[in-house]
């Protein structure tokens, strides 16, 4: 284990890489290691306690048994998942099984999901995480079992098919949704057919497809979906290399409704390409954005970010030439470009499938930051969560770094002969993993765990422009937001604008979830209503009951009424309406759901997630939960309500950052819309 924590003894911020690679190797953290990896990190015993308690996935037992996570968040909630995980909890009091609750695992248009072993299970019932559980069990008992971390055990994903180069080119995604339903099982089963090139792309977002199959023809691709491994031989037979008829058979991938009414910008090459591939990534236009930006000043990239009115996608909506603007101004030796893909809003799961369908992109976005700004280093800080696009962002880093379009992260700039495309701009890129904190998705404690440090949210100012990472001018975006430079260096700022509506320029990608029918990815001109969303496109309920609610924005959102859902995606409509469109998340649920106890799960989730810095959030969600369940439980109904409205107001006006301050959405437009204030009905 001493060469395993000095193996990281040189790493920035190295403790928390250190403390995964500890678990990785024996399951658990041993608190025997304190001391060592204090004195390894410079850093006290306390403070790397401190570190190893405040992160959910961090044991300091060894677990009893297998890990079995169980999604507990609001779109697994809303498809039947509080079911599911209460019969996980019965079972793990039990068997020799420990059982993780997680927020989100990204399946969340298919779920109840759970995950183990490396596997991803999507439609868990009650049924079916007995059987999940009881072979998990099973195979850690087996005499030849040895012990497995969280994702020892997951498929080389990376593999493909050496079936040769000749044949008809069968497409099957590579993406966590698509293998969650068995697409590697797909591939191989089509990759053993003569004739037949199966290529691995990223997943074209019709969710309730998956696997979607597609036959390249000179007409274009076809789809067929969704395919088990056990349709392969009725598909073969059927003529599938030639496009034959069957009843899975969709037509023409691109003709697809689905696909025809979205304006695909950032997604244009998410289920195109082959997300491993960087000749197919130039083929279909990338590296044509940084050739563009490297043959500009710095001041004039910025320049053209600002003018193209792009705002932050990842809920903020800052807009982002202003960050780069301050950033590039901001005198200093070293300055940093940090990604957020710390996506843990239930209903989002945008950021997973663009890092694993097209990772390219992103980086090719956070090099031209870079040059931008003058800043020589970049991070991702990818949830734990995402094993598939943490895989699939190094893959991608580690091609980049072999092409010259990214130095080494050994290399010391001053060494450097060559940088970027053979220019003297150097920069480098580093994969930071979470550890099971929702709060680090807000910025600086995004930060705060990049250094190493318990994920606790910084006092502004200083704004991270000025005083980032380590103290250093920081641009700090998500995922989309970053995705979208290469595109507007490479069509120009005017193009990019006039996607817009009003003050919400360039496209937004939406995530329909939940109890919908038809969920998934859907990128589109700002200006489309939820309706058009949720009944058009979405097909409804997944339940064919009457929609109820949709919550918009993730857990911090509101949740909106089907009078409320001619609702533009706006940025200033969704303000106007008390609303957040944050992510461009949104979860559906049906006439079924219990608003109330929605409203308590709002309070309950910030009792659990906060970073615990700020009062009004740490102990206002706590005591919100304890007036809900009063409410509920009819006790001084009137009284309690208006403490519960007057604790809101607090919570929303004294938090230090979004945690408190945005949780009082869910509850005040739960409470209004859909509860009775008297009688605590739901109406």
């Amino acid at each position: 284990m001493l060469a395993v924590i000095r193996a990281h003894a040189d790493w920035a911020g190295g403790l928390l890489p250190a403390l995964h690679a500890v678990q990785h190797q024996s399951g658990y953290i041993d608190m025997a290691y304190i001391p060592l990896l204090a004195h390894t990190f410079n850093l006290s015993t306390a403070e790397v306690y401190g570190v190893i308690t405040f992160y959910k996935d961090f044991r300091t037992k060894a677990p009893k048994g297998p890990i079995v996570q169980v999604c507990r968040a609001e779109a697994c909630i809303s498809r039947g998942g509080r079911a599911t995980e209460l019969r996980a909890l019965e079972l793990g009091a039990t068997l020799a099984v420990e059982i993780e609750e997680v927020f989100c695992l990204g399946l969340c248009t298919q779920g109840p999901s759970a995950a183990t072993g490396g596997r991803m299970f999507t439609g868990v019932d009650e049924a079916m995480i007995e059987t999940i559980i009881g072979d998990a069990v099973r195979r850690a008992s087996a005499p030849a079992a040895s012990h497995e971390s969280r994702h020892d055990s997951r498929p080389d994903n990376d593999s493909r098919p050496d079936n040769g180069s000749d044949g008809v080119t069968v497409y099957v995604p590579r993406d966590a949704a698509a293998r969650a339903a068995g697409a590697d099982e797909v591939a191989a089963a089509l990759a053993s057919q003569p004739g037949v090139r199966v290529v691995r792309n990223g997943s074209r977002g019709m969710l309730w497809l998956e696997p979607l199959v597609e036959v390249l023809t000179p007409q274009g691709r076809v789809a067929y979906g969704p395919v088990t491994v056990d349709d392969v031989p009725g598909l073969i037979a059927a003529g599938l290399t030639d496009a034959g008829e069957h009843p899975l058979r969709l037509g023409l991938t691109d003709a697809l409704p689905w696909m025809v009414a979205q304006q695909r910008v950032t997604y244009a090459r998410v289920g195109v390409i082959d997300p491993r591939d960087a000749d197919e990534y130039e083929a279909h236009g990338g590296m044509v954005g940084l050739r563009a930006a490297l043959a500009m000043q710095p001041a004039g990239v910025v320049t053209e970010v600002t003018e193209s009115g792009l705002r932050g996608r990842g809920g903020a909506a800052f807009p982002t030439g202003i960050k780069l603007r301050t950033v590039l101004d901001t005198p200093s030796l070293q300055k940093y470009i940090v990604c957020n893909a710390d996506e843990g809003d239930s209903g989002s799961f945008a950021d997973r499938m663009l890092m694993e369908g097209d990772p390219f992109l992103l980086i090719e976005g956070m090099i031209i930051a870079g040059w931008a700004t003058g800043a020589s280093d970049g991070y991702i800080y990818i949830r734990s969560e995402y094993p598939d696009a943490i895989e699939a962002i190094r893959a991608a880093i580690a091609t980049c770094e072999v092409r010259g379009w990214l130095n080494g992260v050994g290399s010391d700039r001053a060494a450097v002969e060559k940088g970027v495309m053979g220019t003297d701009f150097a920069f480098r890129l580093h994969v930071r993993v979470g550890a099971g904190a929702y709060i680090c998705g807000e910025e600086t404690a995004l930060m705060e765990s990049i250094e190493g440090k318990r994920g606790i949210v910084r006092a502004k100012p200083p704004l991270p422009a000025i005083e980032g990472l380590w103290g250093k001018p920081t641009v700090i975006n998500n995922v989309l937001s970053l995705a979208a430079l290469p595109t507007i260096l490479a069509h120009g700022a005017a193009a990019y604008a006039a996607l817009g509506y009003g003050r919400s320029r360039g496209t937004q990608v939406v995530q329909v979830a939940g109890n919908v029918a038809h969920g998934g990815i859907f990128e589109a001109a700002f200006g489309i209503t939820i309706r058009e969303l949720v009944e058009q496109f979405g097909g409804g309920s997944a339940s064919g009951r009457p929609v109820r609610a949709v919550q918009v924005g993730g857990p911090l959102g509101a949740y909106l009424a089907p009078e409320q859902f001619d609702l533009p995606i706006d940025y200033e409509a969704f303000a106007a309406a008390g609303a957040l469109l944050g992510h461009g998340s949104m979860v559906v649920f049906d006439d079924t759901v219990d608003m109330l106890a929605m409203a308590r799960f709002a309070m309950e989730f910030c009792a659990i997630e906060s970073c615990g810095k700020c009062t009004p959030c740490r102990i206002g969600s706590t005591r919100g939960v304890e007036l809900i369940d009063k409410i509920i439980a009819g006790e001084r109904r009137d009284e309690n309500m208006t403490v519960l409205m007057d604790l809101c107001e607090v919570m929303a006006d004294a938090s230090l950052c979004a945690m408190g301050g945005f949780t009082p959405l869910p509850v005040r437009s739960a409470i209004a819309h859909f509860v009775d204030s008297t009688t605590g009905a739901n109406v």
